[in-house]
Order: C-alpha cells, then sequence, then structure tokens
C-alpha cells in the first residue's frame, strides 16, 4: 500500500483514514506535511501521532492495538504509594514545559538516540504557549528530576515522553498526573504503544476503532474549570 504524503504548505490537507495504516511496520499512515498546531491538533483528534528520526521526513503513526489508560483503572504500587504519600518530590504542573521537552530529548543510556528533534521541541512549544500542551514536573531540593508532557484535547490526555534523573520521579509524575486528571473529569489517556512500564500503572490495550471512537466521544467534551491551573 502506498503512503499518503502529506503538503507541508498545506496544513488544511486531510489525514487519509487510520484504517489504510501499515500493518508494518504497525500503524504507519503517512509521510510529510509539517508540525503546524493546525496539522498536530488534528493528527491527535483523529489518533494519529509523529514519530521519526532526526534527518527523516515527518512520519504519522496510528497503531493497531492502542495502550491507553482509564484514569480509575491507575495502579500505584505499594512503593510507590508509600513514596507519594512521604511527599519526597514536588510536584507541579506547566512550570517548566521547555525544561521537560529538553530533559525528554537527551540521548538515553539504553538507546544513544532521540527522537525529539529541536523542530519537535519547537512545534510543541507553540502548542504549550496556545493552552494545549502540558508538562507535569517532579523536583527535589528545587532540582528538576523527573517529568513529561503530552497533549491535551477535551477530556483526552495524549502522552509523549517521560523522564528523571532521580529514582521514582518520573513514576510520581506520571501518577500524580492521572490522579490530578481524574479530579479534572478527563476520562481517557493515550499512552500509544504497550510497554511493560505503563501496564504495570493499568494501562491497556484497546482496539484502533474503540480509540477512535472515544475520541469523537471526548475530544470535545469539557474538563472542570480549574483545569490546568494548579
Amino acid at each position: 500500500m502506498q503512503l499518503t504524503v502529506l503538503n507541508p504548505a498545506n496544513p488544511e490537507q486531510n489525514f487519509p483514514s487510520v484504517k489504510q495504516a501499515l500493518r508494518e511496520p504497525d500503524g504507519l499512515l503517512a509521510v510529510g506535511g509539517c508540525l503546524s498546531k493546525k496539522r498536530l491538533l488534528t493528527a491527535y483528534r483523529h489518533g494519529i501521532f509523529p514519530w521519526y528520526n532526526p534527518g527523516e521526513p515527518i512520519l504519522w503513526w496510528s497503531p493497531d492495538p492502542r495502550l491507553v489508560l482509564f484514569p480509575d483503572n491507575l495502579i500505584v504500587s505499594r512503593s510507590l504509594h508509600k513514596t507519594l504519600r512521604n511527599k519526597h518530590f514536588l510536584v507541579t504542573f506547566d512550570q517548566a514545559f521547555n525544561e521537560v521537552m529538553t530533559a525528554c530529548a537527551a540521548p538515553r543510556k539504553d538507546s544513544g538516540g532521540t527522537w525529539i528533534t529541536a523542530e519537535i521541541v519547537s512545534a510543541y512549544n507553540l502548542l504549550y504557549q496556545a493552552g494545549f500542551a502540558h508538562s507535569v514536573e517532579t523536583w527535589l531540593d528545587g532540582e528538576l528530576v523527573g517529568g513529561l508532557y503530552g497533549v491535551a484535547l477535551g477530556q483526552v490526555f495524549f502522552g509523549e515522553s517521560m523522564f528523571h534523573t532521580q529514582t521514582d520521579a518520573s513514576k510520581v509524575a506520571f501518577a500524580s498526573l492521572v490522579q490530578q486528571l481524574a479530579r479534572w473529569g478527563y476520562q481517557l489517556i493515550d499512552c500509544q504503544v504497550h510497554t511493560r512500564h505503563l501496564a504495570s500503572f493499568g494501562a491497556e490495550k484497546i482496539s484502533r476503532a474503540n480509540f477512535t471512537q472515544l475520541l469523537k466521544q471526548h475530544c470535545d467534551s469539557p474538563v472542570h474549570a480549574s483545569a490546568w491551573e494548579v
């Protein structure tokens, strides 16, 4: 099947149906285009996200199945619950978005590379300034030691990446976020693809068809007026 090539000068161009995504590699749907606010928000609304390596054209994905977490199904291990209860870390929201993205973009010990290019950082900072992208920060003695960022549309939060430099720092950020999202009325957290780490929090696989139906149901639904004003 031939991939759709998106015109970078036309952010209004429609994505193909996610049903046309390749099975191998799983979910690859389109190539090219741009990372404008319009293009990115359209992508998330349809269950599509960008992922590509430096030097590659923009690649757009919609894997099947999809890993999601329903906030009420969050699992917090006994050890993490103890860490949260002890308040060893300070958790904030939207206080250091660019710093979190920069830390997430740093090369990892296990991979050595990163997919979060300068182009990605710039694009998501614009989404943050527009109120669509958000970050969670974990601090220890005034130092940023963990966090995550993602995109919020209606009652859906689309997680993108997380990092930590101290044990449990990213886990604390994630668990704190999920608990807060539940209070704000969020119904769904997109975790994209399966990892044992996310599954340990209660994330589960659902079909792409089910996922896109949930997006239609929740992306335009309002959340609590206090959302992201922590």
